[in-house]
C-alpha cells in the first residue's frame, strides 16, 4: 500500500472496509451520510440492555432506508408494538424485547430478517 499525502485513510465500522479518499480540497468528497449503508441486505434484530439500567431495547440494523422513509417505518413499528422508540445513527431502537413481533412485521414487508445475539 503506497502512502500518498493527497489522500487519507478512513475506516467505517458499518461497512467494515478500509478505503482511501481524496481530500475535500481536491474536489472529491467523502461518502454522503444521506445514503443508506451498503450492507449484506439482511436486517438484524438485536436485544440490548447494556447502559440502560437493565431495561431491554430492540435495535434494528441494516435497514436500507433513510430520512422520512426510515422515520415512517419506525413510527409503524412503535405503533404495532405499542411502545416508544427512537432512531439513532441510522438504526431503529424500540423499547422492550419486541424481536418476535418486529421479525414478523419486517418479513411481511419483504425484508430478510435475522435475530442476532443471544
Amino acid at each position: 500500500m503506497s502512502k500518498n499525502k493527497d489522500s487519507r485513510l478512513v475506516y467505517s465500522t458499518e461497512q467494515g472496509r478500509v478505503r482511501h479518499y481524496k481530500r475535500a480540497d481536491d474536489n472529491q468528497s467523502l461518502p454522503s451520510t444521506n445514503s443508506p449503508a451498503a450492507g449484506d441486505g439482511v436486517v438484524r434484530l438485536h436485544r440490548q440492555t447494556k447502559g440502560r439500567g437493565g431495561k431491554a431495547v430492540t435495535i434494528i440494523t441494516g435497514i436500507p432506508l433513510v430520512g422520512a422513509e426510515l422515520k415512517a417505518l419506525a413510527k409503524n413499528m412503535k405503533a404495532r408494538c405499542g411502545v416508544g422508540g427512537a432512531i439513532k445513527d441510522g438504526n431503529i431502537e424500540i423499547q422492550g424485547d419486541q424481536r418476535a413481533q418486529l421479525r414478523a412485521m419486517l418479513e411481511e414487508a419483504g425484508y430478510t430478517v435475522k435475530i442476532a445475539g443471544g
